[in-house]
């Protein structure tokens, strides 16, 4: 039996100098995984349609801003197009923009339905490919999907059927995406944060009624703070993860568990 190499664990994690894109980078969580990647070692690209938000992210961390609205499939193709011109390939891809509407299922409209998923799984899976076509040639690349614990559980009370819908079908695809590209060297997993502070999220903080709400079903008894998902995203992009393939990662304070 072998022991493996030699422990270091600093090396586990190291992402210096390595080409990471995050979409969704405008604010919340998207923010956040950018500064920690930049912290990281990493040059960091960040994308979203707030240009001015962005150019200021950027300059915080010394990372390349690319306006991109990633509801648009000629914004993702330039998106990487451009990634990959300007520093000559990508490494790391975290699939993070989303929107998440609240309405009853029977009040939803076609429009509705058909933005969330293009925004929530059709932009996450081009995005895939697009990275992919250029990890694939080199054999090493990694990529995150961002999901949500409501891509494995209902959201009820809380009605968001065509989020939950959109984010089962990233959980699905991250392992099938996984599956096709392991033995090419393309690493695929997700996170599926719980409740988090985000745009998405803001009306939930302040709310007596919904921080009650979260209080007494989360089994930690809180919503998660923001730097709660930094180990999970460090151990997703870097070699520390180097056997989890297709997995989603669940940072929920214990809410699916229930």
């Amino acid at each position: 039996m072998t022991t493996g190499s030699a422990i270091d664990p600093t090396a586990l994690f190291d992402i210096r100098d390595r080409v990471a894109v995050v979409t969704g980078a405008s604010s919340g969580l998207g923010d956040r995984f950018s500064r920690v990647l930049a912290a990281s070692g990493a040059k960091v690209v960040v994308a979203a349609r707030r240009l001015d938000r962005l150019e200021a992210l950027a300059t915080d961390i010394g990372g390349t801003a690319i306006r991109c609205d990633v509801a648009n499939a000629e914004d993702r193709e330039s998106l990487i197009a451009q990634v990959v011109e300007q520093y000559g390939r990508i490494d790391i891809l975290v699939n993070n923009a989303g929107i998440s509407p609240h309405a009853r299922a029977e009040d939803e409209s076609l429009e509705e339905i058909e933005q969330v998923m293009e925004v929530n799984t059709i932009a996450p899976f081009h995005l895939a490919q697009l990275a992919a076509r250029d990890m694939l040639p080199r054999g090493s690349g990694v990529i995150v999907n961002i999901a949500s614990m409501l891509g494995l559980i209902a959201a009820t009370p809380i009605r968001q059927a065509s989020y939950c819908a959109s984010k089962g079908a990233v959980v699905n695809l991250t392992r099938e995406l996984a599956a096709q590209w392991a033995r090419k060297g393309i690493r695929v997993n997700a996170i599926a944060p719980g409740w988090f502070p985000s745009e998405m999220t803001e009306s939930m903080f302040g709310d007596k009624k919904s921080e009650a709400y979260v209080e007494s079903n989360t089994p930690i008894g809180r919503f998660g703070n923001i730097n709660e998902l930094d180990g999970a995203l460090l151990y997703l992009v870097s070699d520390a993860s180097s056997y989890c393939i297709g997995q989603t990662l669940v940072v929920d304070g214990g809410w699916t568990i229930r």
